[in-house]
């Protein structure tokens, strides 16, 4: 994959803590957690991502979702 002209921009803004290759690499990320079911750490708040439980429910869980 060619290299992603946003990744020092999108690195200033990435609010997840979880060390991966993906780091900043925005669509690499997304397109990964959701061939995995997941939701990507960034659509959490800084307390909900620091659970790594990157799930639909821990996301709605996270925010207030009833």
């Amino acid at each position: 994959m060619a290299a992603c002209p946003n990744k020092a921009k999108n690195l200033e803004h990435c609010t997840c803590t979880y060390s991966c290759d993906k780091r900043g690499l925005c669509c690499e990320c997304v397109a990964y957690h959701r061939a995995s079911g997941q939701v990507p750490g960034c659509f959490f708040s800084k307390k909900g991502e620091a659970t790594y439980d990157r799930s639909v429910v821990a996301l709605a869980r996270d925010r207030g979702a009833h």
